[in-house]
């Protein structure tokens, strides 16, 4: 019998995979992913076959991995988590009878977090802005309701090319309901080689440093930056 590893490999550094991700890639004979994914992973695959694709590929990859798991031990990895914007949602759906496993990892907005000091600490949210799956009106509603219920609010695909004012536009949602002194951090390449970090306010902020690498997290109304580390209270009285 053969298993299927849906697993998140976090940031991309193997410093920073979970000891279960990396047994269970140890474990796989055959690993199917992202080739910029695999390429992250690559000290662990040495004797491993291989699958990988291109971007878009992800409906491909999953198919392929389950087929590949009817008699083989398969794992399909992803950045981040596995159920954060990774593959296990659609490897469940298209699941038949196999077995499978998901193995979680650092997502890109805790990632991002750790660097920045302590920004989520308190009720906060992820929202891509990325319109492939999600239509745009609904992506803005998600941000217009967050912003007026004060969740510290983490933007993932903030933006690329093809969605060059996405983040502007969600950017003027959010200041509808905040104050222009609210810190807003963009982090590039968490956690791994190219890491750049800005922390400014809403009032200051400059869209154009954040792309496709980035996350943007937006803090609440009690969110403040000390000694150059943005803190969200949870409410202890200090």
């Amino acid at each position: 019998m053969g298993k299927l590893y849906v697993i998140g490999i976090g940031p991309g550094g193997l410093s920073h995979m979970t000891i279960r991700a990396m047994d269970a890639i140890k474990e796989s004979d055959i690993v199917v992913g992202y080739n910029k994914y695999i390429d992250m992973i690559k000290p662990l695959l040495a004797s491993k076959e291989i699958f990988s694709t291109g971007m878009k590929g992800e409906e491909e990859r999953c198919k392929k991995a389950l087929e590949l798991s009817h008699d083989k031990i398969v794992s399909v990895v992803s950045t981040g988590d596995s159920g954060i914007y990774g593959m296990a949602g659609l490897i469940l759906q298209l699941r038949v009878d196999e077995e499978v496993e998901v193995i979680p990892g650092v997502t890109a907005s805790s990632a991002a977090a750790s660097v920045l000091g302590a920004p989520l600490m308190h009720d906060n949210c992820n929202i891509s802005l990325s319109d492939l799956m999600t239509p745009y009106e609904l992506i803005q509603n998600r941000v217009s309701l967050a912003a007026e219920g004060d969740f510290v609010i983490s933007l993932y695909n903030p933006k690329s090319k093809g969605r060059p004012n996405y983040l502007r536009d969600c950017v003027n949602i959010i200041k509808m309901h905040r104050d222009g002194t609210t810190p807003i951090a963009v982090v590039k390449n968490a956690l791994r080689e190219g890491q750049e970090v800005s922390i400014s306010t809403l009032d200051t902020f400059d869209e154009n440093i954040a792309d496709m690498l980035s996350i943007v997290i937006i803090g609440n109304s009690q969110s403040y930056v000390k000694d150059g580390k943005f803190i969200t209270p949870r409410g202890y009285k200090v």
